[in-house]
């Protein structure tokens, strides 16, 4: 039986989202989708970049990524809407719960974009192309944003055909039409006198791999469309869990540092224990105020999820790493993971009772979980600016105060 595989991406993601609220749900007449507009963080809180635009403002080569006021020097009229995310994961519940209508293997890719396997559904839904036409207009119609699907035996290839012409479009790519659509796609390797795909597609593989070792028989293996990785329903287990955060303002002062480090600590320790995992290397980041950025890890003789743990290492950590520059951003990042029922070695002069700080975390999670995350802070965050569960997805983009935004 022929593979068949779907890549599914949200034409324009965020702001398409924004766009439909507004309409359905504020009243709004304006669709953000038509105007050069463009969803951005808040630039006093130091995050401000473009994280979607539309397709108009794509014509002033704004770009997704770049700071919000690069994009305003290209065109002073481009409109900002602040980040939701809180109704982007809602949107994209919805989005994914569709998807698994039509096929039990889902492979979520990102918020905004999936793997459907479609393999042997052609009694129930016809055709590749005629059920993804169904899936797209089903997208369109009850949840109102819209999005491009590509079709082919393998997951690489459908992702390609689905990044093809844009918005609202279903593309093939399959093996046999790789030549006449996908070899004539530029493909900028000049030093090696490769020009094209297509030229790529027959080079020598150890050639490429003399150049770009193992990256130049990947970039060999995708020009040739040879793709054997299978749509995953499940997700792959964890190799590192980690949060960093842009600080509001320049941190000058250990003290400081460390507190944004326990506010990260907290993060990072909640979800370790949420996945009923432990870190054996714990690493900081720190990024300047110039933008310069440094790390250091340590390999710890026990793993640990416990936050005060995480907390004691990171701060040895940063005291050998900080040169006493002004911080703009600081991160904890951890590896090496191991399962929770690991037994920790005894140490004769260690008199830490880690039982009664895994209890005393394990608690304090309970609570959190069920009165909300705020239910429960330790008290040196009390009247500080520090957030004290800072990482990820800062408290500023997860909603919106649509009475203090002008809805058009």
């Amino acid at each position: 039986m022929e593979n068949v595989i779907f890549h599914i991406d949200v034409n324009s993601a965020f702001l398409s989202w924004e766009a439909v609220y507004r309409i359905c749900h504020l009243g709004g007449t304006v669709d953000l989708r038509d105007e050069v507009a463009a969803v951005g963080g808040d630039m006093a809180m130091r995050h401000g970049i473009i994280l979607a635009k539309s397709i108009p403002a794509k014509k002033y080569n704004i770009k997704t990524g770049e700071s919000i006021m690069e994009a305003l020097q290209k065109c002073p009229r481009l409109k900002l809407v602040p980040p939701n995310y809180g109704l982007y994961e809602k949107c994209s519940a919805a989005f994914m719960e569709i998807l698994r209508q039509y096929s039990p293997e889902v492979e979520q890719y990102s918020i905004d974009e999936a793997f459907v396997d479609m393999t042997g559904t052609k009694s129930l839904w016809g055709e590749p192309v005629t059920a993804a036409d169904r899936i797209r207009n089903q997208i369109r119609h009850e949840l109102g944003f819209t999005v491009n699907i590509g079709v082919s035996e393998n997951k690489l290839l459908a992702k390609m055909a689905s990044d093809f012409q844009k918005p609202d479009r279903v593309h093939t790519l399959w093996k046999h039409e790789i030549e006449t659509k996908m070899w004539p796609l530029p493909k900028k390797l000049f030093n090696m006198g490769i020009h094209t795909i297509g030229e790529l597609a027959k080079s020598d593989p150890a050639m490429l791999k003399s150049h770009l070792k193992k990256h130049g028989e990947v970039i060999w293996a995708f020009a040739n469309g040879l793709d054997v990785s299978v749509v995953q329903s499940g997700a792959p287990a964890n190799k590192g869990y980690g949060n960093s955060t842009t600080i509001a303002f320049d941190v000058t002062d250990a003290s400081t540092a460390k507190l944004v480090l326990l506010a990260l600590a907290e993060t990072v320790g909640t979800r370790l224990r949420a996945a009923g995992v432990c870190a054996e290397v714990i690493a900081v980041g720190i990024k300047t105020y110039d933008l310069q950025y440094t790390s250091r890890q340590m390999t710890l003789n026990n793993a640990t999820n416990i936050t005060i743990e995480i907390h004691r290492c990171a701060c040895q950590l940063f005291d050998s790493l900080w040169d006493g520059k002004a911080i703009r951003h600081l991160g904890i990042h951890t590896s090496r993971i191991r399962d929770h029922m690991d037994m920790r070695q005894l140490d004769m002069f260690d008199t830490t009772d880690y039982e009664k700080l895994e209890q005393m975390d394990a608690t304090i999670d309970k609570i959190r979980l069920r009165y909300g995350r705020d239910s429960v802070k330790r008290a040196v965050f009390v009247g500080s600016r520090i957030d004290h569960m800072s990482g990820g997805i800062s408290r500023e983009k997860r909603s919106v105060d649509y009475e203090k935004v002008t809805v058009e």
